[in-house]
C-alpha cells in the first residue's frame, strides 16, 4: 500500500515512505506507541478515509487502472 501524507499548511499530497511515517507520527503524537498508531491508520485508511494526526493527514494513493 502506498500511503501519501500533507500538512495543513501544504497543498498537495506526497508520496511518503514507511520510515518516514513513523518520523512523522513521533512528531505528532510524541512518544506515543507510533508503530500502533501506524497500524491503525493503515487499516483505516484501506477504505479510502483521510486519517489526520495533529497537522499531517494520511491517505492511500489512489491506484490507476
Amino acid at each position: 500500500m502506498t500511503i501519501e501524507t500533507q500538512y495543513s499548511y501544504e497543498k498537495s499530497w506526497r508520496i511518503t515512505k514507511e520510515e518516514h511515517l513513523l518520523q512523522i507520527i513521533v512528531e505528532e503524537v510524541g512518544d506515543a506507541d507510533p508503530q500502533g498508531i501506524l497500524a491503525y491508520i493503515k487499516e483505516a485508511i484501506k477504505n479510502g478515509k483521510v486519517i489526520t494526526v495533529g497537522n499531517c493527514r494520511f491517505k492511500r494513493k489512489e491506484e490507476s487502472k
